[in-house]
């Protein structure tokens, strides 16, 4: 039976994909902040809870990060840039989940193939920004991008059938959502982790490194 880590998952998402793969058959170790005291930015916190665990893991699932400082909100205009916000945004969303992927060489099978899916954002895409606004969850989900694709090419040279992939989650109806409501609506979170598990199910070694929406169409970078 296939064993799967969830890191985040007493958030919206990261909880709907742990039922999920539960649903499909997987034995799921979950990891949250609420649960297991899993601080990303604490570099001794991730030590500590990702060093407890032993593997090897077929599939994992990085759930973790904000929208903005609590009591933030994301900056329409530059003036609105806060550097010390901006550093908070940074230390979870990107510096946090990279100290997570630099656990996952001893986490994933040598042999075999296994899947990670790190959950970013469509509006990190630089190619895709047609709005502007939006610059410390814009600019740390560009740069957690960078970091998968680069942890990508790493563990492809000693996992050969891992996949590691950047994955949109589409708009989900979260606490993480809440306030914001765009004219497409927002899916629920069960219905957004089906079609993120499917995403993650189907990805091929050869499409390692890559940036995919929740229906599985490769986005610019």
């Amino acid at each position: 039976m296939e064993q799967a880590l969830v890191i985040g998952a007493s958030g919206g998402i990261g909880r709907a994909v742990a039922e999920e793969w539960q649903a499909r058959g997987a034995v799921v170790t979950g990891l949250s902040r609420a649960a297991d005291g899993l601080d990303v930015t604490d570099p001794a916190s991730v030590a500590r809870v990702m060093g407890a665990l032993a593997g090897p893991f077929d599939a994992v699932f990085v759930a973790v990060g904000i929208l903005a400082p609590q009591g933030g909100a994301p900056e329409k205009q530059l003036a609105q840039i806060d550097p010390v916000a901006m550093a908070q945004v940074f230390a979870v969303n990107t510096i946090g989940v990279a100290q997570i992927l630099t656990h996952l060489p001893r986490l994933l099978p040598r042999k075999g193939r296994s899947v990670t899916g790190v959950l970013t954002a469509k509006v990190g895409s630089i190619g895709d920004n047609r709005l502007g606004g939006w610059y410390s969850y814009r600019a740390s989900k560009a740069a957690l991008n960078q970091i998968v694709h680069g942890a990508a090419i790493e563990i492809g040279r000693t996992h050969r059938e891992a996949v590691i992939a950047a994955l949109h989650p589409g708009t989900v109806a979260t606490p993480f959502t809440q306030g914001y409501d765009p004219n497409h609506g927002k899916m629920p979170p069960a219905e957004a982790a089906r079609a993120l598990c499917d995403v993650m199910a189907g990805l091929t070694p050869a499409q390692t490194g890559g940036f995919y929406d929740y229906a599985g169409q490769e986005l610019p970078w």
